[in-house]
């Protein structure tokens, strides 16, 4: 099974990211877990994924996979440790396949009633009772690899205790992605592996436990960890774009545009949506463009429901041919642009609702300020990494975070990547990340 989907994940993922001091880091940490787990003849294989989500998960047949912005989020190597001991306690459990097995089951169940007839509130109530199932069977699951990790964690030399807090830390990521404004969490670790209070001091508890029978101090290696993640790329996968501030750029493609310093932008598969005051939101995404037709053919072509046709007309961005229109529904009011730049057409969609007052003008600001970069342009937007430093006497939280580059509530993310509470201050001499170019 995970040879079969090992394509997919990389496709949805942005492919993987090759860097290898973290695949040596990687490697050196997976030989320890493997070597107490309770299949020490199992065979895996780990993928660092090109992707900005906090994530990591697996496959049956050993196949892990854990993302850039896991490995970003991690503090020291017996964080990732118990990330990885987590995920070869579900393998070595089986859980995968005892989960295949369990849809299948009910899709069968589901199937055969689906012959009988059944009034509505039935079929609501095997639909509810389907679902719980299948949580409760999820929720077990993860419960069981906590304790199971724990275990390896602490029996391959590592601080027990990391792996509640490296839960804690994503509960402090998802918390700033909420006021950060970035809520699109459907490819994180938490919207798969659901943490609550219970499960985190389950997992304290499980640490306090295994930790009593054997006293001694165990590892966390932060220093050499933090070495090897020095100067990996953080954020945006830059094959995919990337945002800067109120900036979405596309080095691959060789575009740019920005939208309103008060609206919020998100880049996510397959489009980047932006979304401001007054309900307005803007999407904006590429696809292949037959060359054949000009552009106000495109949009003529049926791809747009609700379109005024008589609004379509050609127009000029940035010495760009193009075409504009509008289109309506009972609720929502449209402007559409379509920029047809060799084989792709770039679609911006500004969507309001019919009392909005400044949607034409958002509209136009951001289609018109939609240009290809120069080569110039390309060179002065590497994208962002993380750096290590050293903490110096002078340094302070807010000194180091007013570093940090194009990113949003610096100091409040400085403490989410450096796992710091927000009343704890710096060490002198200790190492801690900073977002810069």
């Amino acid at each position: 099974m995970g040879a079969t989907q090992h394509p997919r994940i990389l496709k949805t993922y942005g492919q993987e990211y090759n860097n290898p001091k973290l695949e040596r880091m990687l490697a050196k940490i997976i030989g320890k877990l493997v070597a107490v787990s309770h299949n020490p003849n199992q065979t895996y294989h780990v993928t660092i994924l090109n992707s900005a989500h906090v994530n990591a998960f697996a496959l049956p047949g050993g196949y892990i996979y854990v993302t850039r912005g896991m490995l970003a989020l991690a503090n020291d190597s017996s964080e990732v440790a118990a990330v990885l001991a987590h995920e070869i306690a579900h393998i070595t459990a089986n859980h995968g396949i005892l989960r295949l097995q369990k849809k299948v089951e009910l899709k069968y169940t589901n199937n055969t009633s689906s012959h009988v007839e059944l009034s509505s509130d039935m079929k609501l109530h095997n639909t509810v009772k389907t679902e719980q199932t299948l949580a409760q069977f999820s929720k077990n699951q993860e419960l069981e690899a906590d304790a199971i990790g724990i275990e390896m964690l602490h029996h391959a030399g590592y601080d027990a205790f990391a792996f509640p807090r490296f839960l804690q830390s994503m509960e402090a990521y998802k918390a700033f992605r909420n006021i950060s404004g970035t809520t699109n969490d459907s490819l994180d670790f938490l919207s798969h592996h659901p943490t609550t209070p219970q499960r985190i001091r389950l997992a304290i508890n499980k640490a306090y436990q295994i930790s009593a029978s054997d006293p001694k101090t165990k590892n966390t290696d932060r220093d050499t960890f933090l070495k090897s993640l020095d100067n990996m790329i953080f954020g945006d996968n830059p094959e995919k774009g990337y945002i800067r501030e109120n900036k979405f750029v596309h080095p691959k493609w060789g575009v740019t545009f920005s939208v309103p310093t008060n609206f919020t932008i998100n880049n996510s598969s397959p489009a980047v949506i932006a979304s401001g005051p007054d309900k307005i939101a803007i999407r904006f995404d590429a696809i292949p463009f037959p060359t054949n037709i000009s552009a106000s053919d495109y949009l003529k072509s049926g791809w747009v429901s609700g379109l005024d046709e008589t609004s379509v007309q050609p127009i000029i961005i940035q010495g760009l041919p193009a075409a504009h229109a509008h289109a309506t529904n009972k609720q929502w009011q449209f402007d559409i642009v379509v920029i047809p730049i060799k084989n792709r057409v770039f679609r911006f969609l500004t969507a309001a609702p019919h009392h909005s007052k400044n949607f034409e003008a958002i509209a136009k600001n951001t289609t018109e300020s939609f240009h290809t970069l120069s080569p110039q342009e390309l060179r002065k937007l590497p994208p962002l990494k993380i750096h290590i430093v050293r903490v110096e006497q002078k340094d302070t939280i807010l000194s180091l975070s007013d570093k940090m580059q194009d990113t949003p509530h610096k100091e409040k993310l400085f403490r989410v990547i450096n796992g710091l509470s927000p009343t704890q201050t710096l060490l002198e001499s200790s190492y801690v990340k900073i977002i810069s170019e």
